[in-house]
């Protein structure tokens, strides 16, 4: 029974439970969940972050500072890899950045410690799947609306030779078939596994301990020091996780907006 009640399971993390029922749509329950409850938190600090930092003082102070300089990074970005016409998706390249940015980092804020479990949201391929999805289906409609039909001639390098035209426009088409499924699952990975890793350490510090001194000394400190040095990394894995994930979407756009 001790083991039972001291067994920490690292997967129980990523489990969508119910707040609350709202509606039904046929036989299908709609339910408030702590995904959408965390998504929710995310848009309202997102919000707030933008609001405080906005007030265009003469004098920046630290937050707008803050403000202006993630803007200018991403404004930087979507210029150096979309080019000629790319400043009309900064503001969706920008808002996916920063809502994945938070997502990322309120997920990872010990908010365990008052009795509250935070939830990562992004650790959920639906997410990020839904995300890449959107940035997906921004590529599909640019390319089509600019350039109809010649949009297919990005499937075909230049200077490719004739006969083998059929095979290199199959392998490039079945590449970009699957550029929002890698897009989704990069993220997803990535913060799984690091989730994944803490938890564990964690159950590591908590089994010693209760173990005796001996053990606690042996195996917890070493843990709870690996723990605190992963959560370190995990902070910058948040950022590049945002930063990749802007970063492939620009990519994508620019070969919408310019073919080859």
């Amino acid at each position: 029974m001790a083991e039972e009640s001291t067994a920490i399971d690292p997967m129980h993390q990523f489990q969508v439970q119910t707040i609350a029922d709202l509606f039904t749509i046929g036989d299908t329950q709609i339910a408030f969940t702590n995904s959408a409850a965390w998504m929710v938190a995310t848009v309202v600090a997102l919000w707030l972050f933008m609001l405080g930092g906005m007030k265009q003082a003469v004098v920046p102070g630290r937050w707008q500072m803050m403000v202006e300089g993630f803007t200018g990074f991403v404004t930087k970005l979507v210029d150096e890899n979309i080019g000629k016409g790319g400043r009309k998706y900064l503001p969706y390249i920008f808002s996916l950045f920063m809502f994945i940015l938070f997502a990322n980092l309120l997920g990872m804020l010990p908010l365990g410690l008052v009795g509250l479990h935070p939830f990562t949201f992004t650790s959920h391929f639906t997410v990020t799947g839904v995300l890449a999805i959107m940035s997906f289906s921004i590529v599909l409609i640019v390319g089509f609306w600019k350039h109809g039909l010649k949009f297919f001639s990005l499937f075909v390098p230049h200077g490719t030779p004739v006969p083998m035209i059929p095979l290199i426009f199959f392998i490039e088409l079945i590449s970009f078939a699957f550029r929002p499924f890698s897009l989704g699952l990069r993220l997803f990975v990535a913060m799984t596994a690091g989730h994944i890793l803490l938890k564990v350490l964690a159950g590591f510090v908590i089994n010693s301990t209760n173990a005796g001194a001996l053990w606690g000394g042996v195996v917890g400190i070493p843990s709870f020091a690996l723990m605190v040095g992963i959560s370190a990394l995990e902070v910058l894995v948040a950022g590049i996780q945002a930063y990749v994930f802007a970063l492939l979407t620009s990519l994508y756009i620019h070969d919408a907006e310019h073919l080859h």
